[in-house]
């Protein structure tokens, strides 16, 4: 299995250091022996010349948010836009939201402020997550897609998240606003670091008890995983 990293963003401050970057975190998440990967800095301006040269194309989480004026969001688009049909696609967080903007969807800031902490989603028994009844994954965002592109379907949310995991089966893509990827060492330290700036201290606590919970990051991981081994399917 070869996939495509589109790397949108990093860890802040010395977390990289500790923690791996993105792209390695996924690659933790992902892979098995003989797998092969191959991180595109987007930010830089580099996205694959061939989608079809790899089994998947997966777009990370990003600080970013999918309305600013980065010179390197609508190319992010329009790539998306292109390799739809041509190989597997996955969002993950500002990936989901990428993917839905780009489909045709809509994301705003929203006015409920910042998800954080360990969020339980509820799912809807089809698509690439059915079988299971509810998944409980790392969250760290503030914006939120609010309209679902044309074929898409549903496939979980939440009260606070309600259109949270998409399924796009005429465009073999698939996208969660969650992150599986985030370890639980690694979910608490990035709420630490964002203390006080992005999360109150209220919150900040909140979000570090709900981490004492078990979660469902590798299943969602093996999900991931099916669905690019099945072609997109």
């Amino acid at each position: 299995m070869k996939i495509a990293i589109l790397e949108t963003g990093a860890p802040p401050g010395d977390l990289a250091g500790r923690f791996g970057d993105y792209p390695e975190m996924f690659r933790r998440l992902l892979l098995e022996d003989g797998d092969q990967t191959e991180t595109f800095d987007v930010a830089a301006g580099r996205l694959p010349a061939d989608p079809s040269a790899f089994d998947a194309c997966l777009v990370t989480g990003s600080s970013a948010g999918v309305y600013d004026p980065l010179p390197w969001i609508a190319p992010l688009k329009a790539f998306l836009n292109a390799a739809s049909g041509r190989t597997s696609l996955v969002g993950v967080c500002f990936g989901h939201q990428v993917m839905a903007e780009a489909f045709g969807g809509r994301v705003i800031q929203s006015p409920k402020g910042w998800g954080v902490g360990l969020h339980r989603y509820t799912a809807s028994g089809e698509g690439w997550l059915s079988g299971l009844d509810t998944l409980a994954v790392a969250a760290s965002h503030q914006d939120q897609v609010v309209e679902v592109p044309g074929g898409a379907r549903v496939v979980a949310g939440s009260d606070f998240t309600p259109l949270g995991a998409l399924y796009y089966p005429d465009r073999r893509a698939i996208s969660i606003q969650l992150h599986p990827e985030f370890t639980p060492d690694y979910a608490r330290a990035l709420v630490e670091a964002r203390r006080g700036s992005r999360y109150t201290d209220e919150q900040a606590d909140a979000a570090l008890a709900s981490h004492q919970g078990a979660n469902d990051r590798l299943e969602v991981g093996r999900r991931l995983r099916r669905f690019i081994e099945a072609g997109g399917a």
